[in-house]
C-alpha cells in the first residue's frame, strides 16, 4: 500500500467512525424531538445537526476561503461540539446499556424508564460537564517542583525554571490568554523560561493577526526563553515561518542542538519526532547532539514528547521537561496516555535522569479540561556538586 493510499484509507476510516458516532447521537436526539417537531421538518433538523457536527472540520479546512471570521466562529463552535460529542457517546451508550438490561431484568422503577426524563438527565449532565470543563480550562494553576542536580553550575547555587507547554495559541487560546500566561510567568521571577512545544496550534494566522509576538516579548527571564517545536507546529506546515516569528519575539528555538547558558549549564532542545514526516530526516541521536558538551555541568533538556527516556538517561541528561500528553485533557483519556507513555504526567526519576511532564497550559480541540487542570511549572533546581 502506497503512502497516498494509506493516507486516503485513514481518512475513510476516520470519516466512517466520525460519521457513525454523530449519527448515533443525532438519531437519539431526533427520537426525543419527534414528540414536538413535525416529521416533515426532519430535514431541517438533520441539516442543522450536521452543520454543527462538521463545523470544526469546515472551520479548519476553510479558514483561508470563508468570509470574515466565519471560519473562526465555526472552529470555536465545532471545538465545543467535539467535547459534547465525546461525552454524549459515553453517556448515551451507558443509558442504552442500562435500558437493555432493564428490558431483560426489569430492575428500574417506572419513573426512571420515562424517555423524556432520561433525555433531560442526559442533557443536564452533558451541559454540566461542558460548563465545568470550560471554566476549569480557563483557570490554570502553578505547579511547583523542587529537585537537586548533583553537579556544579559555575557560580550558580540554584536555578528557578518556569515552563509552559502546549499553549496552542490560535483562535481559542487567544492573545488575552497568552497575556495572562506571561503575567503568571513573570510574577514568578524566573531565571529561565522553557516552552516545550505546541506553542502555536497549527494555523499561524491568529498568532500574526493578534500580534502575539509582542506579548511573548514581555517575558523577562534572566537567562532567556528557550523552546522546541511540537507536533502541531509541524501539522500546520509553517515551521520555518513559526521559528522566525518566535525568534523575533525573543524565544530561542532549539532543534537538535544545545546552548551553554552563563557558562554554567546547558539547555538542549530536541526536534519533534514528527519532523520525520515533514521532509526532515529522523531526529539526530542524542549522543551526536551532545558532542562537545562538558558533562561536568548540568544538562537540562526540553523535548515535546516524553519519549526516549532511556536514551536521555544513558547519555547523561540531568533534567528533561516535556508536555504533549495533556494528561488526556478529557477524562477518562488519561487511561490511554498512561499506557502510551512511561511518564504521562508529573515527576519521575530513572538512574540519573529526572523527568517532569506537564499537562499543558492550553487546550487542543475542545476548550475543555476534565480530570486535570491547566498549569505552569515552577521548578526550583538546586545544584549540589562540589
Amino acid at each position: 500500500m502506497t503512502m497516498k493510499s494509506s493516507y486516503l484509507f485513514a481518512i475513510l476510516i476516520f470519516a466512517l467512525v466520525f460519521g457513525s458516532l454523530n449519527f448515533y447521537i443525532g438519531w437519539h436526539l431526533w427520537v426525543i424531538l419527534r414528540a414536538w417537531v413535525p416529521s416533515s421538518l426532519g430535514w431541517v433538523y438533520w441539516a442543522i445537526f450536521w452543520l454543527v457536527a462538521l463545523s470544526y472540520i469546515i472551520g479548519r479546512a476553510g479558514s483561508t476561503v470563508l468570509p470574515g471570521r466565519l471560519g473562526t466562529h465555526l472552529t470555536v463552535l465545532g471545538s465545543y461540539w467535539l467535547a459534547c460529542m465525546y461525552y454524549l457517546v459515553i453517556i448515551l451508550l451507558l443509558v442504552d446499556l442500562i435500558g437493555f438490561l432493564d428490558h431483560r431484568l426489569g430492575f428500574l422503577p417506572e419513573p426512571l424508564t420515562n424517555p423524556h426524563l432520561a433525555a433531560a438527565g442526559v442533557t443536564l449532565l452533558t451541559l454540566g460537564i461542558l460548563v465545568y470543563g470550560s471554566w476549569n480550562a480557563h483557570h490554570p494553576r502553578i505547579t511547583e517542583y523542587s529537585l537537586e542536580i548533583p553537579k556544579k553550575a559555575g557560580e550558580l547555587g540554584e536555578l528557578r525554571i518556569v515552563a509552559a507547554s502546549d499553549v496552542h495559541l490560535g483562535p481559542i487560546v487567544h492573545n488575552g490568554r497568552l497575556r495572562k500566561m506571561v503575567e503568571m510567568v513573570n510574577s514568578l521571577e524566573p531565571d529561565l523560561v522553557l516552552l516545550p512545544g505546541d506553542i502555536i496550534d497549527e494555523n499561524i494566522r491568529p498568532f500574526l493577526e493578534q500580534k502575539m509576538s509582542e506579548t511573548l516579548r514581555l517575558l523577562s527571564p534572566k537567562y532567556g526563553t528557550y523552546a522546541v517545536l511540537g507536533n502541531h507546529e509541524y501539522m500546520g506546515g509553517h515551521v520555518d515561518e513559526t521559528i522566525r516569528h518566535l525568534e523575533e519575539a525573543g524565544v530561542k528555538v532549539l532543534r537538535d542542538r544545545w546552548v551553554l547558558v552563563a557558562d554554567s549549564f546547558y539547555v538542549v532542545g530536541r526536534d519533534e519526532v514528527m519532523s520525520r514526516y515533514a521532509g526532515r530526516r529522523p531526529r539526530t541521536p542524542l549522543s551526536q547532539i551532545l558532542a562537545g558538551v562538558d558533562h561536568t555541568k548540568p544538562i537540562i533538556m526540553i523535548d515535546h514528547q516524553p519519549i526516549d527516556l532511556d536514551e536521555a538517561d544513558r547519555v547523561g541528561i540531568d533534567l528533561q521537561v516535556s508536555g504533549h500528553t495533556h494528561l488526556g485533557q478529557l477524562f477518562p483519556n488519561q487511561l490511554v496516555t498512561d499506557r502510551l507513555f512511561e511518564n504521562d504526567y508529573g515527576y519521575s526519576k530513572k538512574e540519573n535522569l529526572q523527568v517532569i511532564v506537564s499537562c499543558g497550559y492550553g487546550t487542543w480541540g475542545p476548550p475543555i479540561r476534565i480530570g486535570n487542570t491547566p498549569e505552569i511549572l515552577y521548578i526550583k533546581v538546586k545544584f549540589t556538586g562540589s
